[in-house]
């Protein structure tokens, strides 16, 4: 942190009225943005320089400009990126991000989808990738002790289609209906596309 304890990080001297005017827009401005950094440096420090942090707060900032100023802060404090992307544009911190809740309710099923292949890596042959997907649900289920057939298909296609689109970039919410029974052997499903 750059902040230290019993060590003034401003010192204002004047007139007391003058000061005392001062005070409350001074501290408004620090104590927000020393904050936010202060801890994001200390999850910084904890996780060292080779792991990703990413803010994700701007839903429950405090205030309208709340979530620009948290974004910019944690950056400041050693975050990699933000899912806010005016806070990208306006400070140049680059932007990550997962796909939102609603994008996977507005999926119903796997019949929905249009696209259903997904091309290899390496050898960029068309892969059958729902019918893989589904596959690779069934098989990961005994694992997680879980039944297959309560895993939601909507999230399901709503976590393939936005694989589809960023084959290389996947970040799933996995909490949008059961995490249990549901997110977790979707996520799972999908993902061992990568290791198959």
């Amino acid at each position: 942190t750059v902040v230290f304890p019993c060590v003034p990080l401003l010192r204002v001297e004047g007139p007391i009225l003058k000061t005392q005017l001062l005070e409350t827009t001074l501290l408004t401005l620090i104590n927000y943005a020393t904050l936010v950094a202060t801890n994001a440096s200390r999850f910084r420090l904890e996780v060292g320089d080779d792991k990703i942090l990413l803010e994700f707060g701007l839903r429950r900032a405090q205030g309208p400009d709340g979530g620009l100023s948290a974004s910019k802060y944690c950056y400041m404090g050693g975050f990699n990126g933000t899912s806010n992307v005016l806070a990208g544009k306006l400070f140049g911190i680059p932007i990550q991000g997962t796909h939102a809740h609603a994008y996977v309710s507005s999926h119903s099923d796997l019949e929905e989808l249009k696209t259903r292949v997904l091309h290899d890596r390496i050898t960029n042959e068309e892969r059958p990738f729902v019918e893989l997907c589904l596959q690779y649900l069934y098989e990961i289920a005994p694992v997680l002790r879980c039944d297959p057939n309560q895993a939601h298909r909507g999230e399901l296609a709503a976590f393939i289609s936005y694989a589809i689109a960023f084959p290389t970039n996947f970040m799933a919410l996995v909490d949008t209906y059961d995490v249990i029974r549901s997110g977790v052997p979707n996520f799972l499903g999908e993902q061992k596309r990568k290791y198959a």
